[in-house]
């Protein structure tokens, strides 16, 4: 490895941190992406949360071929390449994915986008991997966790101004569009905003490159052996892609010819002529029809009940696959640890399972909201409207980031105690500020600081303590999304929107309980511990289908799931890590990813 002094390299760290916005911006734009695209291509739920699989697979299809490629070669790939030039392949690798994405555009064409978000996001995968602990090698071994805490608020801050921004492109800065107009919105602004952002990357990848003051970052340590562990992922992907198979091919089977034809049969076809005439009709006139037609009526609903169901029960199996999998691995090991690598300790085991439950939710909560808020009930808003709500959502996880970066500063107990409260408030008042000069009405959420102002209450009480962190935000997002579950309207939304409070500082919580104690199999451990990011793409999919059968609201009992398995992990991995004679409440937790 590159020689390493105890000066922290500014330039290059500058320079590197410009990575951590991109993750940010694009991730948080999706959800903001998702409902326009269920309008304009005329998705069910299930199918708008296709972006968030495929920008989330793509993620564990990139960590998983650099641990396949790491394990032919019997070296870390991304270390051997070195750090500067894997984020140099990684943003060029994005800036494909960009003109990808724009071609789809071009030719209006839902899968192609799909596949150019997937190219984005392997690019992603690869900077992700490289990045944190590049991070680490620019200065001080003992302030690497600030720097990479720096990268995770700059990564926040572009969480909160991608829904903006991806907002005006799609929208422009009209206050309010119909769902029912979206569908004849021109998307050049898409395309100008993907080509500014590949440009961009393409920008980054040269400042990087011809950069003389970013070191080369090469690291030629060998990898653990864990070929056992390889074998189950990769039959663990195969069988991914088989449950996921049937439910891709029932959007175009015989049932959905079946329901196209008695749609057709029933004047339901979306002409300006059959429109009008349906508008036109009186509340009695629409009941006759409707019992006119009754049969075909019920038909199409029994066949669009059935195959949901059919759609639901495959999805579940791929989530079984990933838990059985992981599962098996570790008892597994149990019996015989040799070929299984980190997969033999039972808190990475666990960890696995909650970084893929903590992505997923986190995701989830945010990328349905955008139809949660479409209800009635929860303000009838249309889709150009809620950009000031996901931004809230992602400001939201930027707020508690911001405050568990605090731990990193050398303050004393006073100062640290008032920038405890200082620090959220005044990353609430930016989320705010930025949303008003946008121009976006921002009133209905003046009130959410008193969430912001538990959140804080709830920092006090961990201690900096990553089991009792990850119980009590845990707990914090239960009772949030109860409270969602079971109220409507303005209170509802907030506690929705806390689900983003409560995930915001768990991955630095459950990344540091899974690790503890692996030694030599350390990096290994991180490793898998990234390829669980892949929750990102299996728990949104499942919510949206739930929602399409039992509705949106109800379809939050996941989140509240999600919040359980989170708290349980807490309570077991410290149990866990206290018979391998590791006391966690000695142990402090820092920063976010």
């Amino acid at each position: 490895m590159n020689a390493q002094t105890n000066q922290t390299n500014y330039p290059a760290l500058y320079t590197l941190i410009t990575v951590f916005f991109f993750w940010g911006f694009i991730a948080a734009g999706n959800s903001v992406f998702i409902p326009f695209c269920k309008n304009y291509f005329s998705l069910d739920q299930f199918q708008s949360q296709l972006i968030d699989f495929a920008f989330y697979t793509a993620y564990y299809i990139g960590a998983l071929l650099l641990f396949v490629f790491g394990t032919l070669r019997k070296s870390d790939i991304v270390g051997a390449w070195g750090y500067k030039r894997s984020i140099v392949y990684g943003l060029l690798f994005s800036a494909l994915g960009a003109g990808a994405m724009i071609l789809a555009v071009e030719a209006n064409l839902y899968v192609g986008m799909l596949a150019g978000l997937f190219i984005v996001a392997l690019g992603f995968s690869l900077q992700q991997t490289a990045a944190n602990p590049f991070a680490i090698l620019l200065g001080d071994p003992k302030t690497g966790a600030s720097r990479v805490n720096l990268g995770g608020g700059i990564n926040s801050f572009g969480t909160m101004i991608g829904p903006i921004l991806v907002g005006f492109a799609l929208f422009g800065s009209t206050a309010s569009i119909t769902d029912e107009q979206i569908k004849n919105l021109e998307l050049s602004k898409v395309i100008l905003l993907y080509s500014g952002v590949g440009l961009l990357f393409l920008a980054a990848a040269a400042l990087f490159y011809f950069s003389k003051k970013v070191p080369n970052g090469i690291s030629k340590e060998p990898m653990e052996k864990a070929n056992k562990a390889l074998k189950t992922l990769v039959v663990m992907t195969l069988l991914l892609g088989f449950m996921f198979t049937p439910v891709f091919n029932s959007y175009r089977g015989e049932e959905i010819k079946k329901i196209q034809t008695l749609e057709y049969d029933l004047a339901w076809s979306k002409s300006n002529e059959n429109i009008n005439r349906l508008k036109k009709m009186t509340g009695d006139e629409i009941a006759a029809y409707k019992k006119q037609n009754i049969d075909k009526i019920n038909e199409i609903e029994m066949i669009k009940t059935n195959l949901d169901n059919f759609r639901f029960k495959w999805l579940i199996g791929a989530l079984l696959v990933v838990i059985v999998g992981i599962l098996f691995s570790y008892f597994s090991a149990n019996k015989n640890s040799e070929g299984w690598g980190a997969m033999q300790y039972p808190q990475l085991v666990l960890g696995m399972l909650a970084i893929f439950t903590y992505v997923g939710v986190e995701v989830a909560i945010g990328s349905n909201l955008g139809e949660l808020l479409k209800m009635n009930s929860f303000g009838g808003l249309q889709s150009s409207e809620i950009a000031p709500y996901i931004s809230m959502y992602w400001g939201s996880l930027m707020i508690g980031r911001w405050a568990g970066a605090i731990s990193v500063f050398n303050l004393n107990d006073i100062n640290k105690k008032i920038a405890l409260v200082i620090v959220p408030l005044i990353a609430f008042g930016i989320i705010i500020g930025i949303n008003v000069v946008s121009g976006k009405d921002m009133k209905p959420l003046y009130y959410y600081i008193v969430c912001v102002i538990l959140q804080i209450v709830a920092f006090f009480l961990t201690k900096d303590k990553p089991a009792r962190t990850l119980i009590i935000f845990g707990l914090f997002g239960i009772l949030a999304m109860v409270v969602g579950l079971f109220s409507t309207g303005t209170v509802a939304i907030y506690a929705f929107l806390s689900g983003g409070l409560a995930c915001s500082i768990m991955w630095p919580s459950i990344f540091s309980l899974s690790i503890l104690g692996l030694g030599k199999y350390t990096s290994q451990g991180s490793a898998f511990l990234i390829m669980m990011i892949l929750g990102g793409g299996i728990i949104p999919p499942i919510q949206g289908k739930l929602a399409d059968i039992i509705g949106i609201h109800q379809s939050y009992i996941v989140a509240v799931i999600c919040f359980v398995y989170l708290t349980l992990f807490a309570v077991l991995v410290k149990g866990i890590l206290k018979k391998q004679g590791i006391n966690v409440d000695t142990i402090e937790v820092e920063g976010s990813h």
